[in-house]
Parts: structure tokens; C-alpha cells; sequence
């Protein structure tokens, strides 16, 4: 099954994440089928591709909690 996830990156206590699809038996860090966005939790900014989010959505991929709220804060905000 497809995942749509965060992917940790940055330094040490500075995450970064990104979002991505992957395979979810891969590890958190694994090699991403695609990336579809971006947030930093420190500054609270984040872009997100909502197309590509939607397009993988209606084949079959899930949502993890923490993605699915934040892309649904976006969507709201804009």
C-alpha cells in the first residue's frame, strides 16, 4: 500500500520534514516514490503540491494522521 508520510531531514533538534509518497513497509527514511511537499515546525511553513496529493489519493494511497491534518490546515487557511 502507498503511504503519503513525513520524511525527517535537517540538523539535530532543527527537523525539516517532507512530505512524500512511499511503500509503506519501507523504513521512515527510505526512498521516496515522490515528494509532494514540505513543512518545518519550527517557523510553522509548509507547501504542499495538493494535485499530486489528490491524484495518488484517488489511486488508492492513505494518509497519516499528521499529514492529514496538516494538509487539511492548509486547505482551510487559503
Amino acid at each position: 500500500m502507498i503511504k503519503i508520510r513525513l520524511k525527517r531531514f535537517g540538523r539535530k533538534k532543527q527537523p525539516s520534514y517532507r512530505i512524500i509518497t512511499i511503500d509503506s513497509r519501507k523504513k521512515r527514511d527510505g526512498k521516496a516514490i515522490e515528494e509532494v511537499g514540505f513543512y518545518n515546525p519550527i517557523t510553522k511553513e509548509g507547501k504542499f503540491n495538493l494535485d499530486l496529493i489528490n491524484k495518488r489519493l484517488k489511486q488508492g494511497a492513505q494518509m497519516t494522521s499528521k499529514v492529514y491534518y496538516l494538509v487539511n490546515k492548509i486547505q482551510t487557511k487559503d
